[in-house]
């Protein structure tokens, strides 16, 4: 009895001194994390930890953090803004001790169910305390220390000196940190003379910059100020009757000015990227990252140049965006690398068209589906016939006849001259021969993701072969398919980041090309030969730039869309023109079309190569070249073809036609292979 005592005793005492230790470990934890507790002048600025965003060569394109931001006092700015950012970020800002435990409780049980830290509750004083945070994790340590940072703010300074911070210091897009540098971004003038419907539009802004700027969403920004005057007058700031006269009011923002750093579309895309790989906007302002880009700014430059002097001058929305707009997008095909991006003229940033602007591409679809033809064994001299034809609708029994833009019709034509001249109607024939699925395959093979396979209304359809695509296509998307026949059949994916290094030098991300093998080297030459007859010969003359290149144009029916997209060994790089609501292009009494783009094309490119000597496409074995054949019949031609039906055509070996031409022995006698010319100047390699 008496040693089961002591051993109770004994096993009480372990527990109360683990306990009490544990206590004291936890105990000297806050401790540390409370002395730790930032200074509002550490939270509001840092100027050691600015991120630099840098081109290929090392120069710095563009600086987060810093930019942009003039501090105010608290009594500059007007009782009306500071009460909407309360109304609609903190209506208890002025009652807690700086948490909202039923924030909390609702985020923690987000989190718990999602085992992660996902979800918020910040008060102001909450993310006044965020930004002082530097390390990318999301971890239950880091949300701990928050807290009590937080608690820590609110012990050392006043509500008044809390509010100041954070309007000074909230992030409002477009380059502006703070509700000064805001009010003259969106409004031109300073903060102390905002009117009660602005200060509701900018307090309505740091929630989503990217969903609310008046810039780029006119109505979502008006939706969420009224939002904003709802919650003013519910919490007694303002009168029902000054909230139904504020949301009378036009939004009133100026003219966007250009943003104070160099190739703004390349700078929000990476913005984008390192949002996408986890890093806050805090941690991209604050985190004194150094991120190496793929851009190279010379000819970044010369992108711009080329489309802003290439576009016709055009007229103002009702946005106050100049139309058409444009976008330019240029990779190297051998490593992916996105070399220059230009998203649109007039300095609007917030809509990359380069990147997000999905529109129908016309006949620069076709490279796709002479590609899939070329790898089914079809060759540049496959004849097939141009005239009428008409498609009925297995499904509704509707019936469809495809035209050629000039409204000819040419009779029998090489697949090369059919894709010099974008001839319609064989694009149709060659799709529904070889049969849209295997057309679809070749083309996501190749980088094309924006493809429509299911549902109602999708892309397995002839119209396939014209460009009219469910969703369309972007110019990166179709630059980088383009690059796989540029590459010799081997697609790089597209790639804008090189290497992220954190504050304390360390390597935190590198990227190295992906690459894979989607075409025969074979297909890839082909097709690239016949492009080159496109610039030398065909529709995209335009786009001739006195070096091998090769290339497409793309303009549709109703002239919405203008497209050239072409490529040398060393640079791929795609056009885009059109108006940002799709009509049609018509200036001073032209319709602007492909050979616009083409132009645009030719300019940059030959300014991109300026000092670069020229190289051919490399070319692969198995290619067999000095076969002389009738292009009316794409067999071998004989004395009795007539000049100038003939022509030189070169295959993949085991393509080439081995009969000859008949078509013409009635005129010229009995024909004997011996005295053939066709082979005269055979070469195989």
């Amino acid at each position: 009895m008496a040693r089961a005592r002591r051993h109770w005793r004994l096993m009480l005492i372990i527990l109360v001194f683990s306990f009490s230790t544990g206590v004291g470990i936890l105990a000297g934890v806050f401790a540390g994390f409370l002395r730790s507790a930032p200074t509002l002048e550490q939270v509001e600025f840092n100027p050691d930890l600015t991120t630099y965003i840098y081109d290929i060569n090392g120069d710095v394109i563009a600086r987060f953090y810093n930019e942009n931001r003039i501090k105010v006092p608290l009594d500059v700015i007007p009782k009306d803004l500071q009460n909407a950012f309360i109304a609609v970020e903190d209506d208890q800002f002025r009652h807690h001790y700086g948490i909202d435990f039923r924030g909390i409780l609702r985020a923690l049980w987000t989190d718990i169910k999602r085992g992660g830290i996902y979800q918020g509750a910040s008060t102001i004083t909450q993310q006044l305390a965020r930004n002082a945070f530097l390390s990318h994790e999301r971890t239950w340590s880091r949300k701990l220390r928050e807290l009590l940072w937080t608690i820590q703010i609110e012990r050392k300074y006043s509500k008044d000196e809390i509010l100041e911070s954070y309007l000074n210091v909230i992030w409002f897009g477009h380059g502006a940190y703070g509700v000064e540098a805001a009010s003259q971004t969106y409004f031109g003038k300073s903060v102390d003379q905002l009117t009660l419907p602005e200060a509701a539009l900018l307090a309505g802004i740091p929630r989503g910059p990217g969903l609310y700027s008046p810039f780029i969403s006119p109505e979502a920004a008006l939706t969420r100020r009224n939002v904003v005057l709802n919650r003013m007058r519910d919490l007694g700031y303002i009168t029902a009757a000054q909230a139904e006269e504020a949301k009378q009011a036009p939004l009133g923002v100026v003219e966007q000015i250009s943003r104070p750093y160099r190739a703004q579309y390349f700078v929000e895309y990476i913005r984008r990227l390192m949002t996408q790989k986890g890093y806050t906007e805090e941690e991209l302002r604050g985190g004194g990252l150094r991120i190496y880009t793929t851009l190279d700014l010379s000819l970044q430059a010369k992108a711009e140049k080329a489309l802003l002097e290439g576009l016709p001058k055009g007229k103002e929305d009702e946005n106050g965006i100049v139309q058409p707009q444009g976008a330019l997008i240029a990779l190297d095909p051998r490593t992916g690398h996105i070399l220059a991006m230009v998203g649109g003229r007039g300095g609007q940033d917030f809509f990359n068209r380069a990147v997000d602007a999905e529109r129908q591409p016309g006949s620069a679809i076709k490279p796709f589906i002479y590609t899939a033809a070329v790898e089914r064994g079809y060759t540049p001299g496959t004849v097939l016939v141009d005239e009428p034809m008409e498609y009925v609708n297995q499904y509704t029994k509707e019936t469809w006849s495809p035209v050629n833009y000039d409204r000819r019709f040419r009779g029998p034509i090489t697949l090369r001259e059919a894709l010099e001249q974008s001839i319609n109607i064989v694009a149709v024939k060659l799709l529904d021969a070889i049969g849209v699925d295997g057309v679809i395959k070749v083309a996501k093979q190749m980088g094309i993701n924006t493809l429509v396979e299911q549902g109602r209304i999708n892309d397995r359809n002839l119209a396939f072969a014209l460009g009219g695509l469910t969703r369309g296509i972007t110019p990166l998307e179709i630059a980088s398919a383009y690059g796989v026949l540029a590459n010799q059949g081997i697609r790089t994916e597209p790639m804008a980041i090189v290497r992220i290094v954190g504050p304390d030098g360390s390597v935190l991300e590198e990227n190295r090309p992906q690459r894979e093998i989607v075409l025969r080297e074979q297909t890839s030459y082909m097709v690239t030969d016949m492009l080159r007859g496109v610039i030398e010969r065909g529709t995209g003359r335009s786009a001739n730039i006195g070096r091998p290149a090769a290339g497409k144009t793309g303009t549709t029916d109703d002239y919405t869309n203008a497209w050239f997209v072409g490529y040398t060994p060393e640079i791929v790089a795609a056009v885009w023109i059109g108006n940002d609501k799709p009509s049609r292009m018509f200036y001073e009494g032209v319709n602007i079309g492909s050979g616009r783009a083409a132009q645009i094309w030719s300019s940059f490119v030959k300014q991109a190569l300026e000092g670069v000597p020229p190289s051919d496409f490399p070319r692969p074995d198995g290619i067999v070249d000095g076969l002389k054949i009738d292009v009316q019949t794409g067999l071998l031609a004989t004395p009795g073809c007539p000049s100038a039906q003939t022509r030189y055509e070169i295959f993949i070996k085991g393509t080439e036609p081995t009969e000859y031409c008949t078509e013409h022995q009635r005129q010229t006698g009995s024909f004997s292979p011996s005295r053939e010319e066709a082979y005269e100047s055979l070469r195989v390699e």
